[in-house]
């Protein structure tokens, strides 16, 4: 496998043997999907809402909790929207926070496993340590299919359909 999660839980509540099985499965359904460096990493802080909001707050000037956040090692970005993004070289993707009170509150509010959600949040904050991103709608659409496609390897259904507001 060319792509590891290192967990780092901040918040009681979060399960680390099941945060690691998460990560371990999504790693495996990303790796035969996309290519990643030999070695690839990201570290994933597993925080709570307060934390996050924080974070939110540095980062984007938002006061307020969010399910995810990520900080690519390198921006990879595409120059044309609807482009995939430049190939990462660097082993270090980068970083990712989760919110434990928010994705909680999402996967209930959406009828959703609480597994399946993670390991959408996780596919997703992961695409935008590679360069996706979901601001023009070209871009919007790649990235979803992506999503759509290593989840369905993963089993978990269309969270489109259900829950549009991922974000």
């Amino acid at each position: 496998m060319s792509l590891n999660y290192d967990f780092v839980v901040k918040d009681w509540r979060w399960d680390a043997e099941e945060l690691s099985e998460i990560g371990a499965r999504v790693a495996v359904a990303l790796s035969d999907h996309l290519a990643f460096p030999d070695m690839a990493s990201a570290v994933v802080m597993a925080c709570d809402d307060k934390k996050i909001a924080n974070l939110n707050q540095s980062f984007r000037g938002k006061l307020q909790p969010t399910n995810v956040l990520s900080w690519p090692s390198v921006e990879l970005a595409a120059k044309i929207p609807g482009e995939r993004p430049v190939l990462a070289t660097d082993a270090e993707l980068g970083d990712i926070a989760i919110a434990f009170e928010t994705c909680i509150g999402e996967a209930c509010a959406a009828n959703l496993a609480i597994v399946d959600h993670i390991a959408h949040l996780l596919i997703h904050a992961t695409l935008h340590l590679l360069g996706y991103d979901h601001i023009e709608d070209t871009d919007a659409e790649l990235m979803e299919q992506i999503e759509i496609d290593v989840l369905a390897k993963l089993s978990i259904s269309n969270p489109y359909r259900v829950n549009v507001g991922t974000q």
